[in-house]
């Protein structure tokens, strides 16, 4: 069933164009009472959708998938991927459905997916629907990310579908999420043909990558090479910036990493407070393989896994295949503390370079542990202390010799560039946020839109994470970090 009020979307669909047998074709499920939940009105605008020519009811039906818009081609993708390092040859769209893909006003191609709409061949048993928490919640750390600078999926609508679901805690009212990506293109993607031997099939995804995301590498001889030295830069890139907030993705399997750079997934996902390199949150991660200091590694290893499945591509010689794609994977260690390092840079207010830079952070980063800071306020309250005002992190300390040791190292430092005081702060807090999704927030707010159907903690929740460098009236509340006994029992789970 199509509509004309939703033919603003303006689809051209090259996935399901070019790469048939990538996909089933599919069709959401119909939502017994939809209610739209959460419109993005911003991100409808970049997208060219007129959400005035949408009414309600109608905006409603379409975002839980009783209106299939004008031009759009419902599939479920294909896709393995390796879950926390057991190989499933098979795991695809299981409760997703990607509708197609518009040009938005600056000419980017996004996609436009459903998330919870319903099984689909790729279910392995599941209900294939999602709850209205879990929907929300990709919203604002989503939201979170992207207004961080963080390149990440992000989410246009949820519309609860008025019919429940069942998990483990029992019955919870049903939402589909609409998510908006670069491409929805994984290194799970490439896995599931290369699995099977198909090498054609490899060569097809590996081509439609590089003319959707690395167009400059379309002609050139070691154009395979090339694709996999840009997904390893961009998700260096990416791994800096996680490392540099705090954020644990807590669930890095092979099939949550994207080709495009961009962050995917936000279920056993969550900020750090205290900081701990081996803190880990999610309830499934029952030997840390996610921690937070093992991110970067597990980024390494799900490259490899990308390079297994190019190497026939890179050269018809194995041997020198395997030699230039390790070159790569090699590669990231170094191109990841680059970029660590110039954020952290930035975060501490140095405009130059010095060798010993790594290890004034280094050094930070170990009194921020040894003394149980938390991660985000002890960044953002070093730009009060290069204003003059040290006591507001020296009333953060336990060990005030410590911290006052490492702070005239980095005054130090500070005074070696020269410029003004509050200058430095106001970059500094340009790049150290005061508010970020805490966790404790985010369940607040999830709560009560699930359990009491009031909406208003996460619409103002939401709006606090939009400002996330402004001390704006009310952003107080929202920087508090949890109790600890809160944080040290904190878990995260899958929405499934």
């Amino acid at each position: 069933m199509t509509d004309a009020a939703t033919a603003p979307f303006r689809f051209d669909n090259t996935y399901a164009r070019e790469l048939e047998g990538f996909y089933v074709a599919w069709q959401p499920a119909k939502a017994p009472a939809p209610k739209l939940l959460h419109l993005n009105r911003a991100l409808a605008d970049e997208l060219g959708l007129s959400h005035d020519a949408l009414p309600g009811d109608t905006a409603a039906a379409l975002f839980a998938g009783n209106l299939v818009p004008e031009g759009a081609t419902p599939i479920a993708q294909a896709y393995a991927g390796h879950q926390f390092g057991g190989f499933s040859p098979q795991l695809g769209d299981g409760r997703a459905l990607l509708l197609g893909e518009v040009l938005d006003r600056h000419g980017r191609r996004r996609d436009v997916a459903f998330k919870g709409s319903g099984r689909t061949p790729f279910s392995r048993g599941g209900d294939g629907k999602a709850s209205i928490g879990p929907m929300l919640r990709e919203v604002l750390i989503g939201e979170g990310m992207h207004a961080l600078g963080i390149p990440t999926t992000r989410a246009l609508a949820v519309a609860a579908t008025g019919e429940p679901v069942f998990r483990d805690t029992g019955a919870l009212p049903g939402a589909v999420l609409t998510r908006v990506a670069s491409s929805h293109l994984r290194v799970g993607t490439f896995q599931f043909f290369a699995a099977r031997n198909e090498a054609d099939k490899v060569r097809q995804l590996a081509d439609y990558a590089i003319s959707r995301h690395d167009p400059g590498l379309a002609d050139a001889p070691d154009r395979y090479l090339g694709l996999l030295r840009a997904v390893a830069t961009r998700q260096a890139a990416l791994l800096a910036q996680w490392m540099n907030v705090g954020f644990i993705h807590g669930v890095m399997n092979t099939d949550n990493m994207t080709i495009s750079g961009e962050t995917i997934d936000y279920g056993p996902c969550a900020f750090m407070e205290a900081y701990d390199p081996g803190a880990v949150f999610s309830s499934i991660d029952h030997q840390g393989r996610y921690a937070y200091a093992n991110q970067p590694p597990i980024a390494r290893w799900n490259l490899a896994r990308l390079a297994e499945c190019l190497l026939p591509l890179i050269d018809a010689d194995t041997d020198r295949s395997v030699a230039k794609a390790m070159e790569v994977i090699d590669g990231f260690p170094q191109w990841f503390a680059d970029a660590l390092l110039r954020g952290q840079r930035a975060k501490l207010g140095l405009r130059t370079e010095r060798a010993d830079d790594a290890t004034l952070v280094e050094d930070w980063l170990a009194l921020m542990e040894a003394q149980q800071l938390d991660f985000t306020l002890a960044w953002r309250r070093l730009a009060d202390v290069a204003e003059g005002r040290d006591d507001v992190l020296r009333d953060e300390l336990v060990d005030r010799a410590a911290g006052d040791a490492w702070l005239a190292r980095w005054k130090a430092r500070c005074a070696e560039e020269g410029g003004d005081a509050a200058g430095r702060a106001r970059a500094m807090r340009a790049v150290n946020p005061l508010v970020i999704p805490r966790n404790h927030r985010v369940e607040e707010a999830l709560d009560a839109a699930s359990r009491h159907d009031d909406l208003g903690p996460f619409e103002r929740l939401l709006a606090a994470l939009r400002r996330p460098y402004d001390a704006v009236p009310g952003a107080e509340r929202y920087a508090e970090p949890a109790a600890r006994e809160i944080t040290a029992n904190y878990r995260t789970f899958c929405g499934t």
